[in-house]
């Protein structure tokens, strides 16, 4: 992808947020989700690690801030189940392979198809300094200053009205971040907090962005965004990762999301 244009540099700006349509071809689609399919036929994931994924700030720290599993996954590829697809002992009430959310949160390390996607030349930014609801990325993934994180969402099928494309408000990454999910530590377990106060939008300020299979989404780490339940017979695969620009930007030490020896820091562009 060559570098935006004056007008897409300044619409993103503007906005919090850009679509690009025809970033990835249909076969490099196709393969990802291949990839994913493959991954998820052969996951095996410990009952008692069988964590569903949210947003949601009591929903958050109920099943993933006590949860070492998800605090420890930040270099490692594991998996996050849509809500209600176990029954009490841990089994699966509805086949594997739909109950996923969200698999994370370290493909772009470990998975050599995503690796290279995420390497690619198409999201390559020059001169950048199930539900999901209404959230800031900047809320987890926190930096000194703040601005610097960017969200890349690559569509791998259609996203429609239907399916659960992704709803932003316009201009809202001016306004700052409510609230910020830290790592805290209780005796010698480790666990997650928020600091400040969940905030309730107005439907009526977002706007949905539907997009096809093969285009991209730039998200500004502090705009607020979300997406609906899809109500359609179609799924609606994603990628997404993050990039922090690395030119006088620190990675807050209280994110839960920190640097390992196998994984030393997040990506980083210039």
């Amino acid at each position: 992808m060559a570098a935006l244009s004056p007008a897409q540099l300044l619409k993103f700006q503007e906005d919090g947020f850009l679509v690009l349509e025809g970033i990835f071809s249909p076969k490099e689609c196709d393969m990802m989700r291949e990839q994913i399919q493959k991954i998820v036929a052969e996951m095996e994931v410990p009952s008692h690690c069988r964590t569903e994924f949210s947003t949601q700030q009591e929903e958050q720290l109920r099943v993933q801030g006590n949860t070492d599993y998800f605090l420890t996954s930040g270099d490692k590829i594991r998996f996050f189940f849509e809500k209600g697809v176990f029954d009490k002992e841990g089994n699966f009430l509805i086949p594997p392979e739909n109950s996923i959310n969200k698999i994370g949160h370290a493909l772009h390390a470990h998975d050599p198809v995503f690796k290279c996607i995420t390497h690619s030349p198409q999201v390559q930014q020059p001169h950048f300094g199930g539900e999901v609801t209404p959230h800031q990325d900047a809320t987890f993934l926190h930096t000194k200053p703040l601005g610097r994180v960017l969200g890349i969402w690559i569509a791998i099928e259609d996203a429609t009205l239907e399916n659960g494309c992704l709803w932003f408000i316009p201009g809202s990454h001016t306004d700052g971040i409510s609230r910020r999910m830290v790592r805290v530590q209780v005796g010698s377990v480790g666990c997650t907090n928020f600091i400040g106060s969940e905030q309730v939008y107005e439907d009526s300020r977002f706007i949905p962005t539907p997009i096809h299979k093969g285009g991209l989404i730039l998200i500004h780490g502090e705009v607020v965004h979300k997406s609906e339940l899809n109500h359609s017979t179609h799924s609606r695969h994603a990628y997404t990762f993050h990039l922090m620009e690395s030119k006088g930007t620190h990675w807050s030490q209280d994110n839960w999301l920190q640097p390992t020896p196998e994984l030393p820091f997040p990506l980083l562009y210039t």
